[in-house]
């Protein structure tokens, strides 16, 4: 009978270290897309903030001026019922004075009575048109002001879940530390690769198109190309998180920014920031703000305002310039041609080169805008 030794197993402490790794970096992973939306959130609820800020500023002065000619027409209406008294005035009128309580009362029988003056009338009137005034632009004060309590707290909320989400990261990358350090390093040198690979397409496509435009102005004869119809603006400007839904697929007009590529591609290695947009830090949408900023064109600091600037322009007509948006409009980019974009990705990494279709980039692109 032979006899067969058990050889014991003995556990891999290099290969439990990676595969402890590859689950914290799963949970970080997860952690990053949930705090890109409550970045996005939060940067929506700022824009919207201002803009509550700046029509409550607008309606209080209207409410001022609505106040100030109520209390004309108060004023005309008292003067023309003294007039009256003192002079006796219309029978009928007169009566309609006497017989009031208050100045409400006057207003009220003065409205009732179809026996009153036209000039009796006429002063009723705009008494009674200044005060619908005032009580128009009170109610669109409460509004404004409830618009603005509820804001702050979703930007509250935003901030509450960015500071939380924040501080479980720092203790998730703790844990992994030697690890991290090694997984940056190859990812810096990826991205110096991917680079140079994008400097140089601009720097063709750039040659190109002065070429066409040379063609252009040389050619004996051209046509006027024919505009394409714009495509819908459908999307959402909430500070939700809902998918946008898909516009009907057209041709948009051709790329009038490509040039933001190269402002963009100067960011590149600036660190993530939340709520940043430059010159050097930046989060997924201040990347945007920032880079069209320099060719003179302003847009919302907010990824989900930012899907109703521009066109919608399908996946297979994409050109540089584009805004590529994924994770239901939480996230954004630049698109840079080559199937890449370029973005603020999360907190913890900085402004670098993606591929349109690697993993999580495919399975939640929602769709592209093209900034006319």
């Amino acid at each position: 009978m032979t006899l067969v030794a058990s050889v014991p197993a003995f556990a891999d402490p290099i290969a439990d270290k990676k595969a402890e790794a590859q689950r914290v970096l799963g949970e970080i992973n997860q952690l990053d897309q949930s705090l890109g939306k409550a970045v996005e959130q939060y940067d929506a609820a700022t824009v919207k903030l201002s803009h509550i800020r700046h029509e409550l500023s607008v309606n209080k002065f209207e409410m001022k001026v609505a106040l100030q000619n109520r209390k004309a027409a108060e004023a005309r209406l008292a003067a023309r019922l003294k007039q009256l008294y003192i002079t006796g005035g219309q029978d009928s009128t007169l009566e309609v004075l006497l017989g009031a309580k208050s100045l409400d009362d006057v207003i009220n029988r003065l409205d009732t009575a179809n026996r009153v003056s036209d000039e009796d009338a006429q002063v009723l009137k705009e008494v009674k048109h200044y005060r619908a005034e005032v009580a128009r632009s009170g109610a669109v004060l409460a509004r404004a002001h409830r618009a603005q309590e509820q804001v702050v707290a979703d930007r509250a909320a935003a901030k509450s879940r960015i500071e939380n989400g924040l501080a479980d990261r720092r203790r998730l990358l703790s844990s992994i530390h030697g690890e991290i350090v090694q997984l940056q390093q190859e990812e810096a040198a990826r991205q110096a690769q991917l680079a140079a690979e994008a400097r140089a397409r601009l720097v063709q496509q750039q040659q190109e198109q002065q070429a066409r435009l040379n063609q252009t102005v040389v050619g004996a004869t051209a046509q006027a190309p024919v505009t394409p119809a714009p495509a819908p603006t459908s999307g959402t400007t909430s500070t939700d998180t809902t998918t946008a839904s898909a516009p009907v697929t057209t041709v948009a007009p051709p790329s009038r920014y490509g040039g933001v590529v190269g402002v963009a591609m100067a960011q590149l290695g600036k660190p993530y920031v939340w709520g940043t947009a430059g010159p050097s830090t930046f989060d997924c949408s201040g990347l945007v703000v920032y880079s069209y900023s320099q060719v003179g064109v302003s847009l919302p600091h907010s990824s989900y305002a930012l899907w109703n600037a521009g066109v919608y322009v399908s996946k297979d007509q994409l050109e540089p310039g584009d805004l590529v948006f994924f994770d239901g409009l939480g996230h954004v980019g630049i698109y840079i041609g080559g199937g890449q974009f370029i973005h603020a990705p999360h907190t913890g990494d900085v402004v670098k080169i993606s591929n349109l279709n690697d993993g999580w980039y495919a399975a939640t692109y929602v769709g592209a805008r093209r900034i006319l």
